[in-house]
């Protein structure tokens, strides 16, 4: 069938373009990830609580999975000052830090999923 407009149209994908594309993405997206961790981190140790500062100090980012990043503390009483107890109000710092970064985390996924 001729097209009037002289153009040739296919649905034959090059299967290369797809994987170069999946990797992009999965970078800039896996960029995304790792600054919003670096982010939550440093905003969580501007407002932990700090008594001796062990708490403060032991605030890290670990990558356990791709595209995973967790932010959290080893230390034992963290999740107690965090979340409070029934002797203990809460004083959340975590939480609060990964509520601050969430906008720029999503606007930088959209705007990487609007340029693919």
């Amino acid at each position: 069938m001729a097209n009037p407009l002289g153009l040739q149209l296919t649905s034959r994908l090059d299967a290369t373009l797809l994987d170069g594309l999946a990797k992009n993405l999965h970078a800039q997206v896996d960029a995304a990830v790792r600054k919003a961790a670096a982010d939550v981190e440093a905003q969580a140790k501007t407002t932990v609580p700090v008594d001796t500062g062990t708490l403060k100090n032991s605030l890290q980012t670990t990558y356990p999975d791709d595209l995973t990043a967790v932010v959290g503390t080893a230390v034992e009483y963290g999740p107690y000052v965090e979340l409070g107890t029934r002797f203990m109000a809460a004083r959340p710092f975590l939480y609060p830090a990964a509520e601050k970064v969430r906008p720029e985390f999503e606007a930088a996924v959209k705007r990487v999923l609007k340029e693919a």
